[in-house]
């Protein structure tokens, strides 16, 4: 196989970052853009031992899921890897993403646990609550948007449809001002610019929004006029904020955060549970589904009120704080000291949550202590990140052995390594799949285990 090399080729599933699979000469072709079940004809644009790349030259057979995607610059951003499919098939092909994972690193498991279809949304547009837009200035104009894929060329985008539609408004419009009042902007390859970046988070439920301008440095020209010209564009707007990042970094926020006009905070409410959230407060991108997913760890967890239950990787206590209701103590752990620090201010703030309790370090430092002064969980929840489980966790885990164990996952490679080794003493009873990121290849898990007996 060479690059340049043009054969028919037939999509027998979708991969985890959402390209087609197919196989020629028993090689491994990834194909983006296509759907399985699809016939078509690609060219081969990367040649590796263990797979090869290809780009569609025309589709034979089209799958009856095809659709047009309907963002303009969907094939240009990258954002979004599945807007050319219908909903009930990504949902379903998102299911199979799971399957893929299992029978690659723990087919065992996926041989003897339920794999339930994966929990959607009613309207999978519009649904995140924040943007983190890049800024750049070509000419006279000043662009706001998100990178081509596999380039440093920015897209400037006016209405991304996955985003909640006042931080699309907001944008646009900052990124006007921004122009008007000839603002030096980032260049992206030295630190002589300023605006580098725009980003808005709106609390769906509270309607109050936060722009923040993230900048090389603290100076701000025009700062009073550019303030008054941002509080107009939209009555939901109680805070402007300025971070400061003076590093050649892909991380948007630097370590310093200014308030430039109203609260250093905005106010959302999650469930019954209400939070302050500061310009670099972790929360969850799509509220709606949120709900969906940590009700599903409340069922796993099969909470009497007689259990001590365990948060770890914590965050900000979101977790820990759902499950409070039915838990007789809560104890919640994380590395990230400002999300512990946010834990423990979102418990004092809400009602009836005196025994649950946030520790900075990390998960497997707190149960062995705990162990040692024989504290034992019976139920552990983690919603550890894409990496997994630390090994150290797992051993301790296998060591002092809950009841239960609940374990959310966003990577499902990752999820499927872990829980080959949980499966020493534990039963995988269930894993249920739940679409927080539409039109995209993430897929969230919710697994239930049981001590084996």
């Amino acid at each position: 196989m060479e690059v340049g090399q043009k054969f028919p080729l037939t999509i027998k599933r979708l991969g985890i970052n959402g390209e087609g699979v197919g196989f020629y000469k028993r090689n491994v072709v990834f194909v983006k853009g296509a759907i399985p079940g699809e016939e078509v004809t690609v060219r081969l644009t990367k040649v590796s031992p263990k797979f090869s790349e290809a780009e569609i030259l025309n589709i034979r057979k089209a799958s009856e899921f095809r659709q047009e995607a309907p963002c303009p610059v969907y094939s240009e951003c990258g954002g979004c890897q599945l807007q050319h499919m219908t909903y009930d098939a990504q949902l379903v092909n998102k299911r199979d993403i799971v399957v893929q994972a299992f029978e690659k690193y723990a087919k065992e498991i996926v041989e003897s646990a339920e794999i339930r279809p994966t929990i959607g949304m009613d309207n999978p547009w519009h649904y995140r609550n924040k943007s983190q837009f890049q800024v750049r200035k070509e000419g006279k104009r000043v662009y706001a948007g998100l990178f081509s894929e596999g380039t440093n060329q920015l897209l400037n985008i006016n209405d991304c449809l996955v985003q909640y539609p006042v931080t699309s408004k907001i944008t646009v419009a900052t990124r006007k001002i921004l122009q008007k009042l000839n603002i030096p902007i980032y260049d992206g390859k030295s630190l002589n610019g300023l605006v580098r970046t725009i980003v808005v988070r709106t609390g769906m439920r509270s309607g109050e929004t936060q722009v923040c301008l993230v900048t090389t440095r603290h100076e701000l020209p025009h700062k009073e006029e550019l303030i008054e010209r941002i509080k107009k564009i939209d009555p939901s707007i109680v805070s402007i904020t300025q971070n400061v990042n003076r590093e050649k970094t892909s991380l948007i926020f630097g370590s310093d955060t200014y308030v430039l006009d109203g609260k250093d905070a905005i106010h959302e409410k999650l469930g019954e549970f209400a939070f302050d959230l500061s310009t670099r407060a972790f929360f969850q991108l799509n509220p709606e589904q949120t709900v969906h997913l940590y009700n599903e760890i409340k069922k796993a967890a099969a909470l009497t009120g007689k259990e001590n239950v365990v948060d770890a990787y914590c965050g900000v206590g979101t977790i820990g704080m759902w499950l409070a209701e039915g838990a007789r103590e809560v104890r919640g752990m994380d590395n990230v000291d400002e999300a512990i620090a946010d834990a423990k201010y979102n418990a004092r703030t809400n009602d009836n949550l005196q025994h649950v309790r946030f520790f900075p370090g990390s998960a497997d430092k707190w149960l062995f202590r705990w162990s040692k002064e024989d504290y034992r969980p019976d139920v552990i929840c983690v919603d550890p990140p894409r990496t997994g489980l630390e090994p150290g966790f797992i051993r301790t885990v296998l060591k002092i052995k809950p009841k239960r164990f609940v374990y959310t996952s966003c990577n499902p490679s990752t999820l499927a390594r872990d829980l080959k080794d949980l499966s020493k003493a534990y039963k995988v009873e269930y894993i249920q799949p739940v679409d927080m990121f539409p039109q995209t290849a993430q897929v969230e898990c919710v697994v239930k285990l049981t001590l084996k007996k």
